[in-house]
């Protein structure tokens, strides 16, 4: 494996790019590409380093590459060229299978807080592949061996910028709640939840809408956060909030509430491809 392949690999993940890597795992005919010939795209399907074929091979696969980035999710497809009269990237109308893996970068989580509900999420969001960073005046480094960064002074979020990918925890539960959540609403992160009960969640929504947030924005707010499993101490609190996120990054269209039942989908493990159908 060429040492070029993993140099880009890691360049990407450090600049938290998000791509997809195409290998090929089988090869049945003639190809212009070899079993192990491996490709990165990026998420608008450009093609950054290798070559797993040319002509419609190459398109099947960046438009591949793209949907499997968008649903986050590996796919193995079957290029069947056979009826490719021109013969373009593979001249004796074989077939290929190819495995595309998409890597992301790590999901953000800011924890705004610290005790024990904060200190639990910032455990178990690190075990589900969270970079995390707590911020908080109170918080200190020895209860957050799992944050990648604790920071103390950044009331104004200048050190903890927020993206619009991020996750964003406010368990501060205090007098503040109102206005962390009002600056955090600005950035309009993809999740935002409040650790309040239901009185306390309006009351501090009330205060955010008197600051001039429209209500409407608040509609994006968890409150009180993470799923209804019925959590009674901070553990379960935390633990709860953490599946929550887990079912807003893949996609879960609908919240199960106590008691639901979560039904498990399957994949199939192939796609089949003919010719330019991708293009």
């Amino acid at each position: 494996m060429s040492s070029d392949f993993y140099s880009r690999v890691a360049q990407l993940s450090a600049e938290r790019s998000s791509f997809a890597i195409a290998t090929v795992v089988q090869v049945t005919g003639s190809s212009s590409a070899r079993r192990g010939s491996k490709a990165i795209f990026n998420a608008e399907g450009k093609l950054l380093w290798g070559w797993v074929g040319g002509g419609c091979a190459e398109s099947a696969v960046r438009n591949m590459a793209i949907q499997c980035i968008e649903q986050q999710k590996s796919e193995l497809i079957t290029l069947d060229m056979q009826d490719e009269a021109l013969g373009v990237g593979m001249p004796c109308g074989g077939m290929m299978d190819i495995f595309i893996e998409p890597v992301l970068p790590k999901p953000e989580l800011l924890v705004v807080g610290h005790g024990r509900i904060a200190e639990t999420l910032v455990r178990l969001a690190h075990l589900m592949g969270f970079s995390v960073v707590v911020n908080d005046p109170g918080a200190e480094r020895e209860a957050f061996p799992d944050a990648e960064r604790v920071v103390n002074t950044d009331f104004d979020l200048c050190e903890t910028p927020i993206r619009k990918s991020s996750y964003v925890v406010i368990a501060t539960l205090h007098k503040n709640d109102h206005l962390w959540l009002e600056k955090a609403l600005a950035s309009e992160p993809g999740y935002i939840a409040l650790v309040a009960s239901e009185h306390r969640s309006r009351i501090v929504f009330d205060y955010v809408i008197a600051a001039g947030v429209p209500a409407e924005k608040l509609d994006r707010v968890w409150a009180p956060a993470g799923l209804d499993i019925g959590a009674a101490t901070p553990e379960e609190i935390a633990l709860s909030i953490v599946s929550q996120m887990v079912a807003v990054r893949r996609g879960k269209s609908s919240i199960p509430a106590k008691g639901a039942r979560v039904e498990m989908t399957t994949q199939e493990p192939s796609v089949v491809i003919r010719q330019c159908d991708l293009d």
